[in-house]
């Protein structure tokens, strides 16, 4: 069938209300994951926090856990966009490490640790949950498996026995750790581990220079 221009206007205002419809919903999961957690979130919660009809849940996503799964992984998309600009800057790695560390209070304050490790405690017994969240961490693995190969080049220490698959696991697991600490009020030995790593990095520069 022909698409006429009359037929193009009917189309398009409703593929817009539908776009708009989701973005609400998923900001309102996005909101309710960090203030209340993923427990109990229902149609109706969801609903009236995105000003939306709670039957437009399972018709736009099947689903209260595939809206909350969405909504992770959107976040996740924003975050790691980011960090991919910050990796790619023509700047020495200890320099792309700063900033990284820098955005542990911008994460904390817009929420990302928490909707993660809210997420990963309701997919503990749910399969497809679960399948989510490890394209999640994949996605994450890799950004630092690529950073972290650029620094071990950069600083030629190729003869280290970390590789940088393992020092990407390493690094994943040893910021899971910080944020998880910070989300329940707990920082002993942060600082002073941030200020040995900042402190290392500088004798590799040095070394390098």
């Amino acid at each position: 069938m022909t698409k006429t221009a009359e037929n193009v206007d009917r189309i398009a205002p409703e593929r817009s209300t539908r776009e708009t419809n989701v973005e609400a919903f998923l900001d309102a999961a996005e909101r309710l994951l960090v203030r209340e957690g993923a427990a109990g979130i229902s149609t109706r919660q969801l609903a009236q926090e995105s000003g939306q009809n709670h039957g437009l849940v399972h018709y736009y996503f099947g689903s209260v856990d595939e809206l909350l799964a969405q909504a992770l992984e959107r976040f996740t998309d924003r975050v790691l966009a980011r960090q991919r600009a910050m990796y790619e800057a023509d700047v020495p790695f200890i320099e792309k490490w700063r900033t990284a560390m820098g955005y542990i209070e911008e994460d904390l304050a817009a929420g990302y640790p928490k909707v993660l490790a809210e997420m990963e405690a309701l997919a503990l017994n749910k399969a497809k949950l679960q399948e989510r969240l490890r394209r999640v961490y994949d996605q994450w693995h890799s950004l630092l498996r690529g950073a972290l190969a650029d620094a071990i080049e950069e600083y030629g220490v190729s003869d280290s026995r970390f590789s940088a698959e393992a020092l990407a696991a390493l690094a994943a697991q040893f910021n899971k750790g910080l944020l998880n600490e910070r989300l329940l009020g707990f920082d002993r030995g942060h600082a002073e581990l941030l200020a040995a790593i900042d402190g290392w990095l500088e004798s590799l520069e040095r070394e390098k220079g």
